[in-house]
């Protein structure tokens, strides 16, 4: 009977749902959205739901402008709402009044975006709904508080604790190895071949961030290479020729590429956490490992040379360059100029040994004169430099990074 039931359900709900697609097709956008929010049937709301994503999805860029300029203005907060309920509370702080000026400082969109979010896979279209908004933002900064709203329910969506880590290897689905090539932000996987020698070798790693919400696409991922030593060239350790070693004789584990994979969640921070639970998982797996480093480009040396009137030594070799850039470059509030830094040192590493001629492909040229830096991630000292750097902009260095640094001087 239980079976008969939920069968006769189905029919029904799909009966249904058919007939008010028929009934919305040919309101507005806006109007559907009114609509969403205002029912409260979950056939209706999923049927409302499906409609409105799928209508998006087919809209030109000045039809998704309007749906974000609607977002924007008529799903806004209403301020006087706000100060009235906040002044009820004041006066008399309980249940009720906290609930209602909570709900007056709620924009109505954000009740949208998790009406929205019933329809199976919508958590995918959301993220791409707000790659299309940060891109028309550059240009309508009106639209910006819509983009609050998306970050402050991604920040919920996408917590940590939703987050699965997936190992990625050469056997992984391929569907997903595709998305690893077309993804990598860092070093370009050029062919299935490249791809190969990063992925099925014993001595090398990858691992990912994935959300049960959208299974078969990584959030971000991370290269890892296993080697004796500190490793101090991208290509020596991408080369075709190298000499693979087993892990279980690897001293380091060398975090070498890491690539954000939905422009969507720009500002959503999964990195430090996906560093950590892969430095946490391979020492459980190899005991061996002592030391973990990432080998990382420095993306911001050659721009801030060619804004800056330090007159440095001709003789300075770019190694030293880049340390005192790394050390010594500042944005206005006292953060590291460079966004790898950040990253890095707001996570706890310390800057560890700069290297020149690291990195000479084309863009390595381009954006440090192929100078790379290792980042290094002491386990037993994470905490202490996530403190200072945080708390005091202390970019937190290795006593031959500091001598390199202070080597570089005026030209006399």
């Amino acid at each position: 009977m239980s079976y008969f039931s939920e069968l006769v359900s189905t029919v029904f709900e799909r009966r249904y749902q058919k007939a008010l697609s028929n009934e919305v097709a040919d309101r507005t956008a806006s109007e559907l959205c009114e609509d969403l929010l205002s029912s409260h049937g979950e056939v209706s709301g999923v049927t409302l739901a499906r409609n409105l994503l799928d209508r998006y999805a087919g809209m030109t860029h000045e039809e998704k402008t309007a749906f974000f300029e609607f977002m924007a203005h008529d799903l806004e907060i209403n301020p006087d709402d706000v100060i009235s309920s906040l002044e009820k509370y004041r006066e008399k702080p309980a249940k009720g009044t906290y609930c209602a000026f909570a709900a007056a400082c709620e924009p109505r969109r954000q009740e949208l975006a998790r009406r929205l979010n019933q329809v199976p896979g919508a958590t995918g279209q959301l993220v791409q709904m707000r790659k299309d908004l940060l891109g028309m933002m550059k240009n309508r900064p009106d639209l910006e508080p819509v983009d609050v709203d998306f970050r402050h329910l991604f920040a919920s969506w996408f917590n940590r604790g939703f987050l699965v880590l997936r190992p990625i290897d050469w056997s992984s689905p391929a569907e997903i190895l595709e998305k690893i090539i077309a993804y990598e932000a860092v070093h370009e996987i050029d062919s299935w071949d490249d791809l190969r020698r990063r992925l099925k070798p014993t001595d090398r790693r990858c691992f990912g961030f994935f959300h049960p919400s959208m299974a078969d696409e990584p959030l971000i991922f991370v290269e890892v290479a296993l080697t004796k030593g500190v490793p101090n060239s991208v290509q020596g350790l991408l080369t075709n020729d190298r000499v693979e070693i087993e892990a279980e004789d690897a001293d380091t584990a060398v975090f070498y590429s890491i690539s954000n994979c939905q422009a969507g969640l720009a500002g959503i921070s999964f990195g430090n956490s996906l560093i950590k639970q892969v430095v946490s998982d391979l020492s459980k797996d190899l005991p061996n490992l002592s030391t973990f480093v990432t080998l990382s480009p420095i993306p911001g040396l050659n721009k801030w040379l060619g804004g800056t009137d330090l007159d440095i030594l001709e003789e300075a070799d770019n190694q030293a360059v880049a340390a005192h850039y790394l050390l010594e470059a500042k944005r206005s509030d006292g953060m590291p100029f460079d966004p790898v830094a950040r990253f890095h040192l707001g996570n706890g590493a310390l800057v560890y040994a700069v290297h020149a001629e690291a990195d000479t492909s084309p863009n390595g040229r381009k954006q440090s004169n192929g100078a790379m830096v290792n980042y290094l991630y002491d386990v037993s000292q994470i905490s202490q430099n996530h403190e200072k750097f945080v708390g005091e902009r202390t970019v937190v260095a290795s006593a031959a990074v500091k001598a390199l640094s202070g080597s570089v001087a005026p030209k006399s």
